[in-house]
């Protein structure tokens, strides 16, 4: 995160709480984001909204404007392009390696997110299955132990995590995980290898259908 160590515990819960709001999708693309108000919502002073936001405009969830106020932000065709280029790249480095290094505390620590996206996915909680779906994805990346991997993974952490949740069928990306995990557990490398190409697939597919309601209501 940019410039955490300027932030105070406080900065840093508002900041998470905005973050999970503009990639959950409670705070919409283009909605304004002004200190005084969020400050009142939240109960806190000005000083914090304003580092959070800061952060946030850091982390490419937020466009700054003048003074005292920022925009969630939109992001276009081409920017969309650009991480789904950029996720599939980092994904598919990400689940090789992890089938290839995963250790047993790690395996546990993967089916904990995933158990905990199945059970939101299957009680209809869109939220909780999206940030467990981007733990899932977060996870494997640490079971895939490499250094630069995990840092590239963290400086886009925000912008894939908003991206992941660009869909509304949990069920079926939880069973996609499914698969993802098996095939981890049993050191599967061409099969991890073809379930996420067919996963990142079905993700754009998703996110497609996804735009194309939304651009028509």
């Amino acid at each position: 995160m940019t410039g955490a160590e300027e932030f105070t515990p406080e900065s840093e819960r508002v900041m998470r709480v905005l973050r999970d709001q503009i990639t959950d999708g409670t705070r919409a693309p283009g909605s304004r984001l002004v200190e005084r108000e969020i400050a009142a919502e939240l109960g806190v002073s000005r000083l914090p909204v304003r580092d959070a936001l800061r952060g946030l405009v850091g982390e490419g969830l937020v466009t700054p404007r003048p003074r005292t106020w920022a925009v969630v932000r939109e992001f276009s065709p081409t920017d969309v392009a650009d991480l789904n280029e950029v996720r599939s790249a980092l994904e598919t480095l990400g689940f090789r390696l992890a089938a290839q290094r995963r250790t047993r505390a790690g395996l546990a620590k993967l089916r904990a997110r995933l158990d905990e996206e199945v059970a939101a996915a299957a009680r209809g909680d869109g939220a909780a299955a999206r940030r467990a779906a981007a733990g899932f994805h977060e996870t494997v990346t640490e079971l895939a132990d490499n250094a630069l991997l995990s840092e590239l993974d963290l400086t886009l952490r925000s912008r894939l995590r908003w991206l992941l949740g660009q869909h509304d069928d949990f069920v079926a990306v939880a069973d996609e995980h499914e698969a993802l995990y098996r095939a981890i557990e049993a050191r599967d490398v061409p099969g991890v290898e073809e379930l996420a190409a067919r996963h990142l697939e079905s993700s754009g597919e998703r996110a497609a259908a996804r735009r194309a309601v939304t651009t028509a209501e």
